[in-house]
């Protein structure tokens, strides 16, 4: 018989969610958190709005903050994504680069070994041929 080990984020003696590990468990509560504090914003500022919209207002925030809270700092969302595109695309870059160095790597470590393989003879290479220069001036 399996043992499942689960995380029940219980709020005001109601059970909210239930996890399998602690961690999304304490992330879901801090969520809980954070929305429970833009309720009570809500509730003592001017606008006036029911308390399902307030909470559903507050949720929403606490939910999407990793998207909001730049927003609050002055970024816009445009300039957000923009950010995003940039360091995804920069990321992929340096990951090819990296496997292209890891390539050139792996074919240089080839050649020396075929280099110092006693059975192989080593091959002559040609020098590339070198241009001499005129002298002659026109004139």
């Amino acid at each position: 018989m399996p043992v499942i080990v689960q995380y029940i984020v219980v709020r005001d003696g109601d059970k909210k969610m239930t996890f399998a590990t602690k961690k999304e468990a304490d992330a879901y509560d801090k969520m809980l958190d954070i929305a429970d504090n833009l309720f009570d914003f809500l509730e003592n500022s001017d606008i006036v709005l029911d308390e399902t919209r307030k909470e559903e207002i507050s949720l929403l925030l606490a939910e999407k903050r990793d998207e909001v809270m730049p927003i609050l700092r002055g970024v816009s969302p445009k300039a957000q994504n923009n950010r995003k595109k940039n360091a995804s695309s920069s990321e992929t870059a340096k990951i090819r680069g990296k496997a292209v160095a890891k390539q050139a790597a792996s074919k240089q470590a080839e050649t020396s070994e075929a280099n110092t393989d006693p059975e192989v003879k080593p091959v002559a290479q040609a020098a590339p041929p070198i241009k001499e220069a005129s002298s002659k001036k026109s004139g």
